[in-house]
């Protein structure tokens, strides 16, 4: 979010002297959405950070702890080489598929509310989904190292095509930068899906199980539903950094 902005801050000029070529217009745009979305991930974040907290009060009826969720979870659906394990950290949960582990973190693993049951049964869906081959979520684990490079090189790519073009009026080398900032976007993308699934198949273990109902239920899928928003931010918030060096680079060439 702030490399594209201080990249705005960088190209001065353009506002001023791309005004000719209609660009600037297309450019207060993509600042003030930039903006948006910003302002828009930070209240959602502080949003699942206040429901957390909320329902870490509400004491989880059946006595279940965060791990205990999990296991019971995996057993239900006969996944039997998955390990519950425990992290540190706050909310850093998350299922490992090389490790084939659901890591909880130490608001989860222990506790016996309704957020940690909650957060547990997400974690064990992505189990659910590496054992039934979700398309998407293989997707997803087939672009992790390709992701990895173009995140650490993408930015040095951007840099060295834009000093080129302002040298030789060739932009190959910064359209190659954006493709790489594309596919973090696409994973991005991809994630939705993965992580909206994994939610709806927690809820709705826990709802046949009979593992939560009523107003726990109800209050389970408020979170994760919380949680789900976050990546759906983060996703607006890399199609917008695309778009952004798109125009960057157009009104440069120009």
């Amino acid at each position: 979010m702030i490399q594209p902005l201080i990249a705005l801050l960088q190209a001065g000029y353009y506002t001023t002297e791309s005004a000719q070529h209609g660009y600037s217009a297309a450019t207060t745009g993509m600042f003030l959405l930039m903006i948006l979305i910003g302002v828009a991930g930070y209240a959602v974040q502080a949003r699942l950070q206040s429901v957390f907290k909320k329902y870490s009060r509400v004491q989880f009826p059946g006595g279940l702890t965060g791990a205990e969720v999990a296991e019971k979870m995996l057993r239900d659906n006969h996944i039997h080489n998955v390990k519950v394990t425990h992290v540190k950290g706050h909310l850093t949960d998350h299922f490992n598929p090389q490790t084939m582990t659901v890591n909880l973190s130490d608001s989860v693993y222990s506790s016996t509310s309704v957020a940690a049951a909650a957060v547990a049964a997400h974690e064990c869906g992505h189990a659910v989904q590496h054992a039934r081959g979700y398309a998407p979520l293989v997707m997803r684990s087939q672009l992790v190292p390709v992701v990895q490079f173009a995140s650490s090189a993408a930015t040095w790519v951007i840099i060295a095509g834009l000093v080129l073009l302002a040298s030789t009026q060739n932009d190959i080398v910064c359209w190659i930068g954006v493709g790489l900032i594309g596919m973090t976007a696409l994973f991005s993308l991809i994630t939705l899906p993965v992580e909206y699934n994994a939610s709806e198949r927690a809820l709705e273990w826990l709802q046949t199980s009979r593992t939560m109902q009523g107003a726990q239920l109800v209050q389970a899928r408020e979170a994760l539903r919380w949680a789900a928003r976050t990546y759906l931010v983060a996703a607006l918030s890399a199609v917008a950094s695309v778009l952004y060096w798109v125009f960057v680079i157009l009104g440069r060439r120009d």
